[in-house]
């Protein structure tokens, strides 16, 4: 697809968000990096970061809903295991409630609404 794609994506990254990343910094340390122009997506097009969003209601291209979803998910089961590792720093009530949120956003991603 060119230049004339109408469709909303997600980062290839979804879970790992580069917009997310520039914030916190931006809040602890004053620093303000700039944000790509461009950024790989879920359906493995290269499109304008202004094309994206990392919420499901906003996304329109099937491919990156499909990979948002199964990221999500995956994320969810990960931060689960975190929580129940020995020596973990979350406990297992804080790693079920991040693998809830990222389940939801999983549903909100497979559901054709968002």
């Amino acid at each position: 697809m060119g230049g004339d794609d109408p469709h909303i994506h997600v980062e290839a990254k979804v879970v790992h968000r580069d917009a997310a990343v520039r914030d916190v910094m931006a809040s602890a340390f004053g620093l303000a990096g700039d944000l790509p122009s461009h950024v790989s997506t879920g359906c493995g097009l290269r499109v304008p970061y202004a094309m994206t969003s990392p919420r499901p209601g906003s996304v329109t291209c099937l491919a990156c809903r499909d990979h948002a979803r199964i990221e999500h998910l995956r994320f969810a089961e990960e931060v689960e295991r975190l929580g129940t590792m020995p020596g973990s720093t979350i406990t297992t009530g804080q790693a079920k409630l991040a693998a809830d949120r990222h389940r939801e956003l999983a549903e909100g991603f497979s559901g054709a609404d968002g």
